[in-house]
């Protein structure tokens, strides 16, 4: 009776609010016998109650400190937006390795080169990544390279090298280090960088090996053989020896001694003459990958062609064969007037003349404009860089540059041309390596032949197919 007298007093209450069907239900319900009809009937009047009712008090309640709180944001937001911060002072910014070589390099591009070489220096000092420091390492070098100190530059590369894995290509075909390949530090480098070592890494001597792998793809078999049969041969001596012992000891059910011996005279001389094989196969391995660097070497040396226009020699593979005359100039002129009987043959089977004077360059009067070659020259240097081997693929370059091609070049750096001459002569056993030769190159940059003097024009025209010929397509 309490609850019902509660909920009467709900109800004349709440007369007028709509609400009125919800507690209705609930009083006829408890008064009523049917108590479980009444409060299913309640309940579906309160959701429908709460369904029209969102608007509580409860739920303005919770909504307000968030409005609040969003209105006070919005001026701290609007103001840290209409006015930014100024940007730090040269003066006061933070020095990062990033910006340290970012600034050697304008200095550097500026010909400013003690100053770019502090900034490089600084750009080390202050931890940088393995990219910055790459960076640093190797602009470094160029300085050191431009100044004439070879030794320091020589320490730079080896660190970049061993520890950030640059390419060897990337040196020999950097015009700001022209300077540093005609110093003997650059032959040592190259020298250690193609025989590989923890002070300078691996990275040259793996590219020299696949070239090598693919000149000689079955060197790897005979190596195997080698390691088989001498394996095979060591495991039938071991069997062998015990059988000498009993032979030469004689007795009952000994084994006959000659034939003991045989047995084991063949089995040594297998192993001798294997390992022998084994030996020089690993010998000639060596002498071919110091003649792969040599034509890597060889193909990044520039020559100005006829139209003025500066190309290295891997530029020119696939479109001529040429012949380095390398002497006195009296020889190789004498040389070249030989060469104009011959030049309607000549130039059918591809030749290009490229005279190098020995000494030459200690006349010529050198012009400094600031880096590498000069700004003249490097503009008509299109092909050097990485996009190189995607303008080589173009039918359009390769015409342009065969039609450029004539008869005769000039080198662009002859300390480097005599310096690469020279290291070729002592490959070959030349014991006078200022004496007067001649080198041939192939259609694909390697050396087809070498000699010393001059050559005989008569037989090289016999002895070159012409550039249309079956043979000249294979030498491609």
């Amino acid at each position: 009776m309490v609850v019902a007298m509660c909920c009467f007093r709900a109800i004349r209450a709440d007369n007028e609010s709509e609400n009125v069907s919800a507690w209705r239900g609930l009083f006829l319900g408890l008064t009523s016998p049917s108590f479980v009809v009444a409060m299913a009937m309640a309940s579906l009047a309160l959701q429908q109650h709460l369904l029209c009712c969102p608007k509580s008090n409860t739920w303005s309640a919770l909504k307000t400190p968030l409005r609040s709180r969003r209105a006070r944001l919005l001026p701290v937001a609007s103001s840290s937006s209409s006015s930014s911060p100024s940007p730090p002072s040269p003066e006061t910014a933070t020095q990062t390795a990033e910006s340290c070589v970012n600034l050697g390099l304008s200095f550097f591009s500026k010909g400013r080169v003690k100053e770019a070489l502090v900034q490089f220096e600084n750009a080390l000092s202050l931890n940088p990544n393995p990219m910055e420091a790459q960076a640093a390492l190797y602009n470094k070098a160029c300085c050191h390279a431009y100044k004439g100190e070879g030794k320091q530059a020589a320490e730079c590369l080896r660190a970049a090298l061993r520890d950030y894995n640059i390419k060897f290509s990337t040196i020999l075909n950097d015009p700001d280090l022209a300077s540093f390949r005609a110093l003997p530090e650059f032959k040592q480098l190259q020298e250690e960088a193609r025989l590989g070592g923890e002070d300078i890494g691996y990275g040259f001597r793996r590219d020299l090996k696949l070239i090598s792998e693919v000149q000689a793809p079955f060197r790897g078999v005979r190596r195997f053989f080698y390691v088989a049969f001498s394996a095979a041969a060591g495991i039938s001596m071991f069997f062998t020896v015990p059988r000498l012992i009993r032979a030469i000891n004689g007795g009952d059910g000994a084994p006959d001694l000659w034939e003991t011996v045989g047995n084991a005279a063949i089995n040594v001389g297998g192993i001798v003459v294997l390992v022998v094989l084994f030996i020089w196969d690993n010998k000639k391995e060596e002498e071919q990958l110091a003649q792969i660097s040599r034509d890597e070497t060889l193909s990044r040396l520039p020559v100005r062609l006829s139209t003025n226009r500066i190309v290295e020699l891997v530029q020119l593979r696939d479109t001529c064969r040429p012949v380095i005359l390398a002497g006195k100039k009296e020889t190789v002129s004498r040389a070249m007037e030989k060469a104009e009987r011959f030049r309607t043959e000549l130039l059918k089977r591809g030749v290009l003349l490229i005279p190098v004077i020995w000494g030459d360059y200690s006349k010529a009067s050198i012009e400094k404009k600031g880096f590498g070659v000069p700004a003249k020259s490097a503009s008509s240097l299109p092909s050097i860089g990485d996009d190189f081997e995607k303008r080589a693929q173009s039918i359009t370059a390769k015409s342009r540059l065969k039609a450029e091609v004539r008869f005769k070049a000039e080198i662009v750096s002859p300390y480097e041309w005599e310096r690469w001459i020279r290291d070729q002569q002592k490959s070959e056993g030349v014991l006078d390596p200022g004496d007067d030769v001649f080198i041939i190159l192939r259609l694909d940059g390697r050396v087809r032949k070498s000699g010393k003097g001059m050559p005989d024009w008569q037989e090289i025209v016999k002895e070159l197919p012409p550039m249309e010929a079956l043979l000249s397509k294979l030498e491609r």
